[in-house]
């Protein structure tokens, strides 16, 4: 059953990750956009420095649960790239507990809280464009919580390393 979670989490992960990464298609188009209007016609927009800049944190923001379903975290295991896979396995596990469960947790609430908020206030960002920001919060929220899930989802595979269960989640 925890395997089947994990796999449908990392699924998920893998899915967002693969779509929200052709963020990168309206972030260059927004950039292609400003270069040309500045530097071709000399009459930059007032959109262009903040549409990039909210296009690349949601491009940046659903990357962080598909880079760790991924792998791609930056880790330091010179400690424990030598030791046995139950002994790494036990490590993660403590670290995940101690460290990660709490962070997101406190992360995802916070963020959450911070959206709702902004939604309430139908906050804009105070500029001469003035965008709306509470969708970027909302963004940010919900990226937090998928990078929650998939924390979950590699402390299952942790656990089932740990334990030895014959359910085992790829990792």
């Amino acid at each position: 059953m925890f395997a089947k979670i994990s796999r449908t989490i990392d699924a998920f992960s893998t899915r967002q990750g693969e779509i929200t990464s052709m963020l990168i298609f309206p972030l260059l188009g927004v950039v292609l956009y400003e270069v040309i209007m500045r530097y071709g016609f000399n009459t930059p927009t007032t959109w262009g420095f903040e549409a990039t800049a909210f296009l690349y944190g949601m491009h940046y923001m659903f990357g962080i649960s598909y880079t760790d379903v991924r792998k791609g975290h930056v880790q330091v295991d010179i400690f424990t790239s030598l030791a046995p896979k139950k002994v790494r396995a036990a490590i993660s596990v403590l670290t995940t507990l101690i460290f990660f469960m709490p962070v997101m947790l406190g992360m995802t609430i916070w963020s959450t809280t911070f959206a709702l908020t902004s939604i309430q206030g139908l906050e804009r960002n105070s500029t001469s464009w003035a965008p709306p920001i509470y969708p970027f919060k909302v963004v940010m929220a919900l990226c937090f919580f998928f990078l929650l899930m998939q924390g979950i989802s590699n402390l299952i595979k942790e656990l089932q390393i740990l334990f030895n269960t014959n359910e085992q989640v790829e990792s």
